[in-house]
């Protein structure tokens, strides 16, 4: 998987994943559905191990072999059963891949000229909607946070200036002093939880809070990909697993800063999702329909 994601810039680690799981799939010698289930569970566990951010991988894993093994285990022989759970892994992973186009051009429709957005980090869906809208000569002005302590807002800025979006990065202690100058929020999401709120970049929860207090709407880019059963409390809540790195998990995680923080539903205002636009209240009975 690191291999793709050094080969394949713009590809996310939950769709990487999923790539190497469609891999599995293929070169299995597995002789029963048991079996070469037992392998991709295997896999999946290996992938949870991987320096990169897990939300997407556990969420897209798990949907990933839920979709495959909806209706194959009742077909014989096992070389066609291996054929069906293939074939549909492909269309799992091709949804996927056109997802990201599909929220871009939903997204776009709430941005156009005149309007000045604040956004966190580097999102390649908030990207891609921001490309669609720039294509349409839509003229927007756009904050982006420096996002520690990787710094990928600088990469974000730099990629809205190669498509001639005028854009600034702020130091992420400045966004409660830029949100009364902005018209809303727009940010992407590692993780949707099935309360409705977002693991996302560290730095959110504290966007979307300043967001609420001065009353700008907040909305949340996100692939139904990245749907997952868990359902934190809070980010004491959160599992450690999610917020540091599988390395940073073998030394003591009091002295480490976690990656991502826990934004609750009612801090959100919309999901803009490749099935539609969706409240958080909505989350729940969307995965409801994913995996029954």
């Amino acid at each position: 998987m690191k291999t793709i994601l050094e080969t394949e810039k713009e590809l996310s680690a939950g769709m990487a994943a999923i790539r190497v799981l469609l891999k599995v799939l293929e070169k299995s010698n597995s002789k029963t559905i048991q079996e070469l289930r037992e392998q991709l569970i295997d896999a999946i566990a290996i992938l949870r191990t991987c320096d990169c951010p897990i939300t997407a991988i556990n969420s897209g894993s798990e949907l990933f072999l839920r979709f495959i093994t909806l209706t194959a285990l009742d077909t014989q022989p096992f070389e066609e059963c291996k054929k069906i759970m293939l074939d549909r892994g492909n269309t799992f992973y091709e949804r996927l891949v056109e997802s990201r186009q599909i929220i871009a051009q939903k997204a776009s429709i709430y941005l156009y000229g005149g309007q000045t957005v604040l956004t966190h980090s580097r999102s390649r869906v908030v990207l891609a909607a921001m490309k669609r809208a720039a294509e349409k000569k839509c003229r927007f002005r756009v904050y982006i946070t420096q996002s520690s302590p990787d710094t990928s807002g600088a990469e974000m800025v730099q990629n809205l200036r190669d498509l001639g979006i005028p854009c600034t990065m702020i130091l992420d202690s400045a966004m409660g002093y830029i949100m009364e100058s902005v018209d809303f929020v727009m940010v992407g999401a590692e993780g949707v939880c099935q309360s409705g709120g977002i693991i996302n970049k560290i730095g959110t929860y504290q966007m979307a809070l300043c967001a609420k207090a001065l009353n700008k709407r907040f909305l949340v880019l996100a692939e139904t990909f990245k749907f997952t059963q868990t359902f934190p409390l809070n980010n004491r809540d959160l599992e450690p697993e999610y917020k540091f790195t599988h390395s940073m998990l073998q030394k003591d995680t009091a002295e480490q800063h976690p990656l991502v923080d826990y934004t609750p539903p009612e801090l959100i205002n919309l999901f803009i999702t490749d099935i539609g636009i969706l409240p958080p209240t909505a989350v729940a009975d969307e995965l409801l329909k994913l995996y029954l």
